[in-house]
């Protein structure tokens, strides 16, 4: 597969904390393609079917056989019986016209991809993840992935995954299954490289993928200021002081924080790709400034030696 340093995450195109418009969405996606972006991710659960739409519409005119494209299964999409109000539970602003259930059974998992392709209107998806298998791990395990398995051997699908936002349950399925990639959400970043332990050593040993999101910790390591949030929650105080040391650091080599922690789990061998979500062209092509900024060698010295990463944490190597 190739999915590239940087990649494009479609949650926003779900109208994710803030609507955005048609025209925004395709605008944004034809920018992530100018900027050479060539792997594109969304979901069902994005603004109920949302993102697929909109990420669909925009990638139909471009050439299949040039880019990757990743949706997720496990929870399908039903009519409400009376629809009303906006969806704002998930943090998407969307009319509640739909309603979400887990489903990891292999029928929903054929179901949902079915699905998921008719809200595309492309003729195949090139990764299938299992979306947040966390409170269904047996159906996941014993229905699901021998579903996406069978898709895979008949040429359905090109890999199997999981996306998740913990380090357990995907070493679990490393050891349990033949995952091809790994969708680790936040959890190796400058604030948290809690998959150090475990996780990315067994995706490195097993030759799997690890495709990088939630790199800003949803927000904090973006925009480091009173009221930022970290993992979808108003930061603590501490952690907004390790943030806020970190951007001190950077500024003293001439670096932005976010080209920091944009470029940093790519030190690690075993990650492949970092996912960046973005809601507008213009944040598109910062994010890809920022990867392209150079990172000197001597920053990520100064935050090993301050022990702001943890002992022996690979670091990327100066282009």
């Amino acid at each position: 597969m190739a999915l590239g340093a940087l990649s494009f995450g479609a949650a926003s195109l779900g109208n994710l904390y803030t609507p955005v418009t048609d025209a925004e969405a395709e605008e944004t996606v034809a920018a992530a393609w100018e900027a050479g972006i060539r792997y594109f991710d969304t979901a069902p659960h994005y603004g109920l079917g949302l993102s697929e739409r909109r990420l669909g519409a925009a990638l139909r005119g471009l050439p299949r056989a040039a880019f990757t494209l990743s949706t997720k299964v496990g929870r399908l999409l039903e009519p409400r019986p009376r629809a009303g109000g906006d969806d704002l539970a998930n943090g998407f602003a969307v009319p509640a016209t739909h309603r979400r259930r887990w489903d990891f059974s292999a029928e929903g998992v054929r179901r949902g991809l079915e699905e998921s392709l008719t809200r595309l209107g492309l003729d195949r998806v090139d990764i299938a993840y299992l979306h947040d298998p966390d409170d269904h791990v047996v159906q996941a395990l014993d229905e699901a992935y021998p579903a996406l398995e069978r898709l895979r051997q008949e040429g359905v699908l090109g890999a199997v995954g999981i996306g998740v936002n913990q380090c357990a349950l995907p070493a679990r399925f490393l050891r349990e299954t033949d995952l091809d990639v790994v969708l680790l959400a936040g959890r190796y970043t400058l604030l948290d490289q809690s998959g150090l332990a475990e996780l990315l050593p067994l995706a490195e040993a097993r030759g799997v993928d690890v495709v990088l999101g939630g790199v800003y910790n949803s927000g904090l390591l973006a925009d480091p200021r009173p009221g930022a949030t970290f993992d979808y929650a108003r930061a603590p105080r501490e952690l907004l002081g390790r943030a806020v040391e970190l951007q001190r650091v950077c500024a003293r080599h001439g670096v932005p924080l976010r080209a920091a922690a944009l470029q940093f789990p790519l030190g690690h061998p075993a990650v492949a790709s970092v996912l960046t979500g973005a809601r507008s062209a213009a944040e598109v092509r910062d994010a890809a400034v920022m990867m392209a900024t150079e990172v000197p060698g001597a920053l990520w010295s100064e935050l090993a030696e301050h022990g702001r990463l943890e002992p022996g944490v690979p670091v990327p190597s100066r282009r």
